[in-house]
């Protein structure tokens, strides 16, 4: 899930489907017979989407679905296998789950721009790029048999870390400009507020609101899988795990 202009696109089985940022009218989908999916993001300055698709390879794709590449791929006997994405600028940046490694690409020409090994023990989930050029990562410590989120530099040195028994499984995180992290804490049903030294100020949303999202919804419980946040507009979109996505102000932080 991720937002271009005015439109929201959602990973929807084999294809994307777009939906209206206002009025959240349907509008029609984008084919691109993807295979196995695992995650979208959006570059405002190129106006294009990226889906990593299958642990294979990444597909760039128009806003408007008139050009569609298999754009990035990988292949044995390289183990990168892209799983997350974000963007930040004109910069593409994309987690591996089968290693521990960061790579990211120039939006626009797919150029390789640099590649960030991270510590053995650190399997990341996703990550981005922060205000001050470091990255932060979601991630599971083998040593320590927990999830945490990092920042580390752009030669993979940790520089500072949350963690602890309260941190379920951060799926998703979103950074805004200053340096706020929004994290996805699919294990225990909310979205907790870190500041830019990674040390947490609250839960920003919590189980309860997640369920009130949706009062028609299938399902009795809601846990967040992706996060976008909108920095013009000041809006946090949450993709749900069973019904569709939720979107909250967050002005007051």
């Amino acid at each position: 899930m991720t937002q271009l202009r005015d439109v929201v696109y959602v990973l929807d089985g084999g294809s994307i489907g777009r939906y209206n940022a206002t009025t959240h009218r349907r509008l029609a989908r984008i084919d691109v017979s993807l295979s196995w999916p695992s995650d979208i993001a959006a570059c405002e300055l190129t106006s294009q989407l990226y889906v990593a698709d299958r642990d294979e390879c990444v597909w760039r794709v128009s806003f408007d679905g008139v050009d569609i590449q298999r754009w990035l791929t990988w292949s044995p006997p390289d183990r990168f296998r892209p799983h997350r994405l974000s963007v930040t600028s004109s910069r593409l940046l994309v987690t591996s789950r089968r290693d521990s490694q960061l790579r990211q690409f120039n939006a626009a020409g797919g150029n390789e721009l640099r590649r960030v090994g991270l510590p053995d023990y650190m399997k990341p989930l996703h990550a981005v790029e922060s205000p001050t050029a470091t990255f932060i990562v979601d991630h599971f410590n083998t040593e320590l048999a927990q999830y945490q989120v990092s920042e580390v530099s752009t030669e993979g040195q940790v520089l500072r870390q949350f963690s602890g028994s309260s941190l379920g499984v951060p799926e998703h995180i979103a950074v805004d400009r200053q340096g706020n992290i929004f994290v996805a804490d699919n294990g225990n049903g909310r979205i907790l507020l870190l500041d830019a030294q990674l040390s947490l100020c609250r839960v920003i949303i919590d189980e309860r609101q997640l369920n009130d999202t949706l009062p028609h919804r299938r399902y009795t419980e809601q846990r967040p899988q992706r996060l976008c946040y909108m920095e013009q507009s000041r809006q946090l979109l949450v993709g749900l795990h069973h019904d569709g996505v939720a979107v909250f102000d967050v002005l007051q932080r």
